[in-house]
């Protein structure tokens, strides 16, 4: 069946700064640098193409890419 909720994506589970820098830091393997609201902060402004929906963030979206960038940033915040 064309349409059908099965074949439909949905779309990412979106929650507050607050929220991802809890859940991003309780879910870092460890000895991994732990992210900061500064640190949220400047990833935002260098990357606010990933930023669609205003101030809220996806751990589906965001954390690998935050993974991949905060080793390079995190004694520059």
């Amino acid at each position: 069946m064309i349409g059908s909720k099965k074949n439909m994506k949905e779309g990412p589970v979106l929650i507050s700064v607050a929220d991802f820098l809890e859940s991003f830091n309780k879910n870092m393997p460890k000895g991994f640098p732990l992210v900061s609201a500064a640190l949220l902060k400047k990833f935002k402004e260098e990357h606010p193409a990933l930023f669609t929906h205003g101030e809220l963030w996806s751990l589906d979206q965001h954390r690998k890419k935050i993974m991949d960038w905060l080793p390079r940033n995190v004694d520059n915040a």
